[in-house]
């Protein structure tokens, strides 16, 4: 398991890192060399929603490679993510500038934008289901924590990356081409992560599973009264558990909100609104991700004891809490404030993140699990992630500042509350428990 565990977070590291990489150039020079002449603001406005483009894409990523992953397996359905997600980056890495090639380049931003999200839309799952279907059942939380950590880790390597970046080079530099360094250098973690993900076998459920569905196809009678069979694993999904998608959705959506207002935006506001050197405001988000990691493996860890719902309750109620004092803390406007304020942000995160590796796998049954955790999970990627960011720079402008978007990150997290008390508790049942009550119903 620790393998198994340890390899299943290493890939989910570099797909993360990759996809990161790409949110701290968008907030630091995406709006100077793809977006010139749209001026300071509302380019770095066109930026950030390139971001979240890949946020529309994971979805789809996640139906595509939820219905490989369901039907050919976890392993090989992983490793086409990897590929897929590293030459995209390499690719952004290589690409010519507004300057060069005119308007194909921020075209072209945009494709390799969207296979990023389609990757990434179909990882997320086939990692989790790596550890919570070979766990044993008092301690799937445990091990599902393991790739729970790839955001956190990835988050601060990220930061880490361009921070050795911003103090080894001029910012003319940085500009002219110190960004694309991270970019390209992902291919020698890529090439890790392959390593790592062609040493694993298929999880022992899907296996067992498999020899079941392959037993019972044998006999064309019994085929015909299963549940399920012959059909694909999306409309399954939709047709016997639609309010697990929903909700599941609903219970993770203030956990994207508050991370990507953290690792995006908080870069941008940092450097542009408060006025923060660069290399600060990169250090604060190592800070920032390292308290992530430590809450996200507390609470996971917790889930075993007293629950997955119950975390995830407690985490939503810190986030409606967090959300209004945060940005008072950070327009102190020291660099300390930003430090303590995006790490509220994480922290919060953490507590009802670390338990979600567990918690969507546990709501569906091995046959369109891939597909069902993949779908839930980014749903709620497009709205907490994708949307919510994209207001930020309005309520920032508005009236209300900075505190509109701690208003909308509380209001946000009051639904992801009431979506998770909706949610059954899991944490006692086993997947293959969850597997017969399914060809029972």
């Amino acid at each position: 398991m620790r393998r198994i565990a340890l390899a299943s977070m290493t890939g989910t590291v570099i797909e993360f890192y990759d996809f990161f990489i790409y949110g701290t150039a968008a907030a630091l020079v995406f709006n100077k060399v793809f977006f010139p002449e749209l001026g300071a603001a509302a380019g770095t406005a066109l930026a950030l929603a390139t971001f979240g483009v890949a946020f529309v894409a994971r979805p789809f990523g996640s139906v595509l490679f939820g219905h490989f992953g369901d039907r050919l397996g976890r392993k090989g359905t992983l490793v086409t993510t990897l590929l897929m997600m590293g030459l995209s980056t390499l690719a952004i890495g290589l690409l010519p500038t507004t300057g060069m090639i005119g308007i194909l380049a921020p075209v072209l931003l945009v494709v390799l934008r969207v296979l990023q999200g389609l990757a990434v839309g179909g990882e997320w799952a086939g990692a989790t289901l790596l550890t919570a279907e070979n766990a044993p059942t008092k301690a799937r939380g445990k091990y599902a924590l393991y790739p729970q950590l790839g955001p956190s880790v990835a988050f601060a390597l990220a930061s880490a990356t361009f921070l050795v970046t911003a103090l080894t080079m001029s910012n003319e530099a940085f500009v002219a081409w110190g960004w694309r360094v991270p970019f390209i250098a992902s291919v020698l973690l890529v090439a890790v992560g392959l390593y790592v993900r062609l040493a694993l076998e298929e999880t022992a459920t899907f296996t067992q599973s498999r020899t079941a569905q392959s037993r019972t196809a044998q006999s064309r009678t019994t085929a015909s009264r299963t549940p399920g069979a012959g059909k694909l694993p999306i409309a399954e999904v939709f047709t016997t558990r639609p309010g697990a998608v929903f909700l599941g959705a609903g219970s993770t959506t203030a956990v994207f909100a508050f991370f990507y207002i953290g690792v995006t935006y908080l870069t941008s506001y940092g450097t542009q609104q408060l006025g923060l050197p660069r290399p600060t405001v990169l250090a604060m988000g190592i800070l920032g991700g390292l308290v992530f990691a430590l809450t996200t493996i507390a609470s996971a860890i917790l889930s075993d004891r007293v629950g997955r719902r119950r975390m995830v309750v407690l985490g939503n109620i810190a986030s409606v809490v967090g959300g209004v004092v945060v940005f008072p803390i950070i327009d102190i406007g020291t660099a300390w404030a930003f430090g303590l304020g995006i790490s509220i942000v994480l922290g919060v995160v953490g507590i009802a993140y670390g338990p979600i590796g567990a918690q969507l796998p546990e709501l569906f049954p091995t046959r369109f699990r891939y597909t069902g955790a993949g779908i839930a999970y980014n749903l709620a990627g497009v709205i907490g992630g994708g949307i919510v960011p994209l207001f930020a720079a309005a309520l920032a402008a508005s009236t209300l500042g900075s505190l509109g978007i701690g208003l909308l990150l509380s209001a946000v997290s009051l639904l992801s509350l009431l979506c998770t008390l909706a949610l059954p508790q899991t944490h006692a049942d086993s997947l293959t428990e969850q597997d017969a009550q399914t060809v029972s119903a």
